[in-house]
């Protein structure tokens, strides 16, 4: 077992020693990171929020997504905001 545990400890000595001297090689260098690339949001629809309000709708929920829609504006999905489509798809998708 103190075999394995020794190996490991050159492994890492290696390693060690291989990350001191890249950053040695780099001290002169200017080294950017870039900033990691966010996906895009894919945009709901009008469409895709009416389909899963009606689904809602047809399984029983109209009081329930009536107050959803009275929630996110005056109770008309075309009053609703596009940005909050997927706030009202989630909040109907719990219902």
């Amino acid at each position: 077992m103190n075999e394995i545990y020794k190996t490991l400890a050159k492994g890492y000595e290696k390693l060690a020693a291989g990350y001191r001297a890249l950053a040695e090689d780099q001290k002169d260098e200017n080294v950017t990171i870039a900033a990691p690339i966010e996906p895009k949001k894919k945009e709901i629809s009008i469409e895709e929020v009416r389909a899963v309000l009606a689904a809602k709708t047809q399984a029983g929920k109209r009081r329930e997504v009536k107050e959803l829609l009275l929630k996110y504006d005056s109770g008309k999905l075309s009053g609703v905001k596009p940005e909050n489509y997927a706030a009202l798809i989630a909040d109907a998708e719990v219902l």
